[in-house]
């Protein structure tokens, strides 16, 4: 699509009467490439915001003015060099997964050719009475290796760099392909003049290394587009609109309008925040509110976008449609904290803006000074090509990808996976650690809190009833015996509970009213609790049912504030069930009944006191906060949009592995300041020994693999992660429980192991 169209008639229209357009840009090499497009664009008149996302490679603009000018945007970014195109996030990642697979087959051939020729490098340099047949027959066969895989290898380097010096520019792919194009060229002199040296390992290390980085650079922007994929999963597809005269029409969510009325059926989710005008059902709103427990609502209540509808068909008014329901707002707060973040990466990138120039002047400047010093154009040609050889940014480009490479393979092997390229540098700032409770320092599902003080016949009696029920109390109980076999003969009533025979007497499971045990069920009843009554003749069980606590999570709790970070739990469940998690967990911090404007809110209100926070989540309604914060992390079973907005996932039902993270972060983090002056170090003595005629291209790209080697090696350092052992060791030495009101899962595993055993007797 050529920079003709005018794009500005595809601007949506904002509550504020300002215009909105997205596009798509093609061209962007690196996050240098933010600065020099927003500050080329924010100069034009009436346009009032030009922001660029480099996650996904998107320019939001904004503007007001009726009579704004478009096509100056597109002349502008065309005279830059870069290609704008509507932007669209299906087609946006399948060109993302294109460019990673041509990247990756790049990465193979220059991979390829590098060890291939070092290996007749090698021989050359080694063979001391070589004679110089044999020599110019290795340097030829280097030749027939490198120069087909530098063409191939070199075409993410060498098109970016042509379209750049086309649009009168200068890019960071310009002195690596002027580098690797002039070492070739001087390779293949030096072969047909049968000269002692020639420079192909050189030209396809620099490749093999940088292609690395690019590669690497792209997979974290992946990971940043699946945030949008799973958010648009959770609407509905289309909404069921019902006409004044009751007639039901299917429309796409676009079509609705506040004041229209729609029908949700069992198993639809809600199309748009509205309210109940007839109808009694119950919904699972976790994906939206955090809140596991099913809500019944009714005629009157307030329901959201997103939430899944279960029993009976409701009929709602439509409040609030496309664009400004609650998941509408979620979906924007993400993107406002994504761009934010992505602002902070670019900062690592800034110098790349000062590298290609100042090369370029190093290398001229050298050539010019020896040519005035009576040198021959051949030594003078060579020692600008030494210049840009040893300036090589492979030491300075491996110094943080190879500490996140070789963190990142420890961290899986610790049961964690990095979703971010940058996170081990945020994580090793932080001082805050802000926890979210439901599904994150609780088990994700309910379970029975007093199982150890049931009778195990009756606890199990009782699961192979609940295997009869949908309800969600019911789920709970028989999870406590998952593979025993359901009552023969089990009906449910609605609404009140579960009945069978067992050995001629009847047995109940439900409301307390339901099984005649109202006395027993009040007295185990709490705030924080739901009760679910069993009776089989006259013996009866109040079954107390809630979420409990992450087994160790006291431990890595404590551990974490032996690191000296400051613990917050910020919750949208209720603030009975949120108060006794923090009691149980001495945790001084903490609020309840949060949606999520509340929680970016406080996460901003931390980072206005320069608090760097780690944010630990695991719904939707999470992923704004996850996004916002300085860096964040999710549990393996969390919603998917939570573990997309992470910035770190982590397998298990125990939090020992955030203590872990943050362990492996701090000591990855020491690694990469080692790595960074190292780098510096070796450019600032190398490239004033290269100007000064004292290194060869041969011993330039032997110093440039020498840095980079030896930044590798200290890299390979943070490969030895270890686990928390000291929540090991505390566990061993505690008998504490870790439910939220003293009694909790202690004891588990030996008695699961047990029932499995009765288990497979019952199922038999």
């Amino acid at each position: 699509m050529t920079m003709d169209v005018d794009f500005s008639t595809l601007a949506t229209h904002g509550p504020d009467g300002a215009r909105r357009l997205e596009l798509a840009l093609d061209g962007m090499t690196c996050a240098a490439c933010i600065f020099e497009i927003e500050s080329a664009l924010k100069s034009i008149p009436d346009l009032t915001t030009a922001r660029v996302n480099y996650g996904d490679r998107r320019l939001s603009l904004e503007w007001t003015a009726p009579t704004f000018d478009f096509s100056i945007v597109s002349e502008r970014l065309r005279r830059m060099g870069y290609r704008a195109r509507p932007f669209e996030r299906e087609s946006g990642e399948r060109a993302e997964r294109e460019t990673s697979r041509r990247l990756l087959r790049c990465l193979a051939v220059a991979a390829f050719a590098s060890v291939n020729v070092m290996m007749l490098s090698e021989a050359v340099w080694l063979g001391g009475d070589m004679d110089a047949t044999t020599r110019d027959f290795f340097h030829g066969v280097s030749a027939l290796i490198a120069l087909p895989a530098a063409a191939f290898a070199g075409q993410p380097f060498f098109a970016s760099a042509f379209a750049a010096l086309r649009a009168h520019r200068l890019n960071i792919d310009v002195p690596i392909s002027l580098g690797v194009l002039l070492s070739l060229a001087m390779s293949v002199y030096e072969t047909l003049t049968h000269a002692p040296h020639a420079y192909f390992d050189s030209a396809t290390m620099l490749l093999a290394f940088l292609l690395l980085a690019r590669y690497l650079d792209c997979a974290m922007r992946r990971k940043t587009r699946a945030v949008a994929a799973n958010l648009a999963a959770l609407r509905a597809p289309a909404a069921c609109r019902l006409g004044a005269d009751g007639a039901q029409s299917y429309v796409p969510l676009a079509a609705l309008a506040p004041g229209d009325h729609a029908l949700v059926r069992p198993g639809e989710r809600i199309p748009a925040d509205g309210v109940v005008l007839s109808g009694d059902s119950s919904l699972d709103e976790s994906l939206v509110t955090g809140e596991t427990r099913r809500r019944s609502v009714g005629a009157g209540d307030t329901v959201y976008a997103g939430a899944m509808n279960f029993d009976g068909a409701l009929t709602i008014c439509v409040l609030a449609a496309a664009g400004g329901s609650l998941i509408d707002e979620i979906e924007r707060l993400l993107d406002k904290a994504t761009a934010a973040r992505s602002r902070y990466r670019r900062l690592a990138d800034r110098v790349a803006r000062l590298y290609a120039p100042l090369v370029h002047l190093a290398a001229l400047c050298t050539a010019l000074a020896w040519l005035l010093a009576g040198a021959s154009l051949h030594d003078a040609l060579t020692t600008a090509i030494a210049v840009l050889i040893v300036t090589c940014p492979c030491a300075l480009a491996l110094a943080v990808p190879a500490v996140q490479v070789a963190a990142s393979g420890a961290l899986f092997r610790a049961g964690v996976l990095l979703n971010s390229a940058d996170a081990l540098e945020r994580l090793a700032e932080i001082d805050t650690v802000v926890f979210d409770k439901t599904g994150t320092l609780t088990t994700p599902e309910p379970r029975v809190a007093n199982a150890q003080e049931i009778e195990p016949e009756l606890l199990m009696l009782a699961a192979r009833l609940a295997h009869s029920s949908r309800h969600p109390l019911a789920r709970a109980v028989a999870r406590e015996y998952p593979r025993a076999a359901p009552l023969e003969g089990a009906r449910e009533e609605q609404g009140a509970g579960v009945v069978a025979i067992v050995d001629g007497i009847e047995a109940r499971l439900g409301d307390p009213c339901f099984c005649g045990v109202e006395r027993d069920c009040a007295a185990a009843a709490r705030d924080e609790s739901s009760v679910i009554a069993f009776r089989h003749g006259e013996r009866s069980a109040a079954l107390v049912v809630r979420q409990t606590l992450r087994r160790g999570a006291r431990d890595a709790i404590d551990a974490l504030t032996r690191r000296g970070l400051r613990i917050i739990i910020l919750s949208g469940d209720r603030t009975a069930p949120v108060e006794a998690a923090a009691r149980a967990l001495d945790v001084a911090e903490w609020r309840g009944a949060m949606k999520p404007a509340d929680k970016v809110a406080r996460l901003e209100a931390l980072r206005a006191q320069e608090r760097k926070v780690l944010m630990i989540g695991d719904g939707v309604n999470d992923a704004p906060a996850l996004a916002a914060a300085h860096v964040s992390l999710s549990p393996i079973d969390a919603a998917q949009i939570a573990q997309a907005a992470a910035d770190a996932v982590f397998l298990g039902e125990e939090l020992a592995p955030i203590v872990t993270t943050v362990d492996a972060a701090r000591r990855a983090h020491a690694l990469m300041r080692q790595n960074l002056a190292l780098s510096l170090l070796y450019n600032a003595v190398a490239a004033p020994l290269a100007m000064a005629g004292l290194l060869t291209p041969l011993i330039a790209a032997l110093a440039m693999s020498s840095s980079s080697l030896i930044v590798t090696l200290n890299a390979s350092r943070a490969g030895r992660v270890s686990a928390a052992r000291e929540l090991e060791g505390a566990r061993a030495r505690s008998p504490r429980t870790d439910g939220p009101n003293g009694s909790g899962r202690a004891g588990d595993e030996s008695r699961d192991a047990r029932r499995v055993e009765e288990e497979e007797g019952i199922a038999a």
